[in-house]
């Protein structure tokens, strides 16, 4: 079978992780998958905010999250304690930047599971990065000027398994 076939079978989200930080070998192979995405246009418009796992700014967004859904701390942070969080912004006045951040995110996610790593696409923090700090955080992660959060993926050594999702083909497939 083909290896990127293969890969895309195998990856699922992983919720769990070693404290064993990714080498600067895996966190560079991670952002040139996603540098690499294919953006519409070729604008090249996604910023890539690396921040390890235990950057305070991190807990700030949790609480956040946390306060807009009326949440008290749950058992485990929106990143799983994952070692390394890519927060991607993109350039608010393009109107294709939500799906280039999504390419983008998804190479990402693909070079990980190729790299024996696990990753967690994250979007729960959406409300939080958009919301009334919008721009505290904007700057806090030191977004370009008019740039805004688009999606954020998180990496590590998993610590859990997890099979990949099931889906229904003919439910979910229309051919004409």
């Amino acid at each position: 079978m083909n290896n990127v076939i293969g890969t895309i079978k195998k990856r699922s989200s992983t919720r769990g992780y070693t404290p064993e930080p990714l080498t600067e070998e895996e966190l560079n192979a991670l952002l040139h998958a996603g540098l690499q995405a294919p953006t519409a246009a070729n604008r090249q418009e996604i910023h890539f905010t690396v921040l390890k796992g235990d950057n305070p700014i991190l807990q700030e967004l949790e609480d956040e999250k946390n306060r807009l859904r009326g949440l008290s701390a749950l058992p485990h942070n929106f990143y799983y304690e994952a070692p390394v969080v890519i927060v991607m912004s993109a350039d608010s006045t393009y109107r294709w930047s939500p799906l280039d951040a999504g390419i983008a995110v998804e190479n990402m996610a693909l070079a990980a599971e190729a790299l024996g790593l696990g990753s967690l696409i994250i979007g729960c923090i959406y409300d939080a990065l958009r919301g009334e700090k919008k721009d505290y955080f904007a700057k806090a992660l030191r977004f370009p000027e008019q740039y805004e959060f688009e999606i954020a993926i998180a990496f590590g050594h998993k610590a859990v398994e997890k099979d990949p999702h099931t889906y229904d083909a003919e439910a979910q497939v229309t051919h004409l």
